[in-house]
């Protein structure tokens, strides 16, 4: 008879934690949060290509000398 209870209790733990995480998994995929994610990376994505413009223009300007004074020898 305790064998039964065990195996009952441990079947219905084992259940409560199969459905909560099934619902979390749905809520992940729900379309408002996968777009909210897309978005948060595709902002991300962005930033950083930003800045690698913004550094590599400094690499060139410095490697023409465009931020040289007027009449600076080069």
């Amino acid at each position: 008879m305790t064998k039964r209870i065990f195996y009952i209790a441990l079947g219905a733990t084992v259940g409560i934690l199969v459905v909560r995480r099934l619902t979390s998994a749905a809520e992940s995929l729900q379309p408002d949060n996968v777009a909210r994610r897309l978005a948060g990376s595709v902002q991300n994505f962005v930033g950083d290509v930003r800045s690698g413009m913004s550094e590599r223009e400094g690499e060139l300007r410095a490697a023409l000398g465009m931020d040289d004074p007027p009449g600076a020898a080069s």
